[in-house]
């Protein structure tokens, strides 16, 4: 089943349940979905790999804004953000935890041969091929920086 045939089963679902917040969540989903297939250029189909960075995508925006509401101690909004999060978190592979990520990169290290911060370009460019999906963008680059200068 692809990803937008499972996102409208569970709109129904979320709508026969009542359940407002999953809905908003989903539609919002949908509508990424609908406008990368009717985009200028595509082919109508959009493949996993591109709905696995729009769900990304959405997570780190929703993230972001959740963030700034934090900061402003709008709980009422941060809590409606977070719960979109996690709703378009179970459409995503499971994340790696950040002691598996550095395994993951200690190995990636290794095969380009990096051996200081000036080779960090080379090894993200490896690794979020390798860990896309997987693992944030950020906590990527953090470890990197971190097993070049030690």
């Amino acid at each position: 089943m692809s990803l937008k045939q499972q996102i409208e089963s569970d709109i129904k679902k979320a709508m026969l349940a009542k359940q407002k917040d999953e809905l908003k969540a989903l539609r919002a989903i949908k509508s990424m979905i609908l406008l990368a297939e009717t985009e200028k250029g595509s082919s109508g189909e959009v493949s996993a790999d591109a709905e696995m960075k729009m769900l990304m995508k959405a997570v780190k925006q929703r993230k972001d804004s959740a963030q700034i509401y934090k900061e402003q101690n709008r709980e009422d909004l941060f809590a409606v953000e977070m719960a979109e999060v996690e709703v378009i978190e179970r459409y995503l592979p499971k994340q790696m935890s950040e002691e598996e990520v550095e395994t993951e990169l200690t190995k990636i290290i290794e095969q380009v041969g990096a051996s200081g911060p000036q080779d960090m370009g080379k090894v993200m460019g490896t690794a979020t091929k390798a860990l896309a999906g997987k693992a944030d963008g950020k906590t990527i680059s953090g470890i990197v920086k971190k097993l070049l200068t030690s």
